[in-house]
């Protein structure tokens, strides 16, 4: 079933997708096609090690591109300022510590970090500096605390 919820993300980690398609459409998928062509010129495809490495690695590239298109195609920008509210929201870079006294730190994003959608993020989202959240994660709950919450990265 395929997945088809709105991604929120910032205005910067649009740009770094958009920036990243750029990149595999162009420059990278110019450089898989050549590697296929020059693969090619080494003999019975059957046998060619360097042809189907190469075929392979443009099916790798094909497939990142979908995925990153499907993401732009269902990207809702948020464009909050959770330092300003004091809450934990979607480009927040949040530190917590866990129950053992470890320290975590990262960023709310469904570009990369922890997704909103995930247990840490469900529990995270809307938590201000001192709370302590419950997560309820598929090995287990577990409790931590809001350290510090930093707004989006640049």
């Amino acid at each position: 079933m395929p997945d088809d919820k709105p991604k929120p993300m910032t205005p910067v980690q649009k740009r770094q997708l958009e920036s990243e398609l750029a990149q595999l459409e162009g420059p990278r998928r110019t450089e898989a096609i050549q590697a296929i062509a020059t693969a090619r010129g080494f003999g019975d495809l059957s046998e060619n090690f360097e042809y189907h490495a190469a075929k392979n690695e443009q099916g790798l590239l094909e497939h990142r591109i979908r995925s990153i298109r499907d993401r732009l195609g269902r990207a809702v920008v948020v464009d909050q300022e959770p330092t300003a509210s004091g809450e934990v929201g979607i480009g927040s870079t949040v530190e917590i510590e866990d129950d053992k006294g470890e320290r975590m730190t990262f960023e709310i994003s469904s570009v990369g970090g922890v997704s909103p959608d995930s247990p840490l993020g469900r529990a995270l989202l809307g938590a201000r500096s001192g709370e302590e959240v419950e997560v309820d994660a598929p090995r287990g709950s577990w409790r931590a605390r809001v350290t510090a919450i930093g707004g989006p990265q640049a």
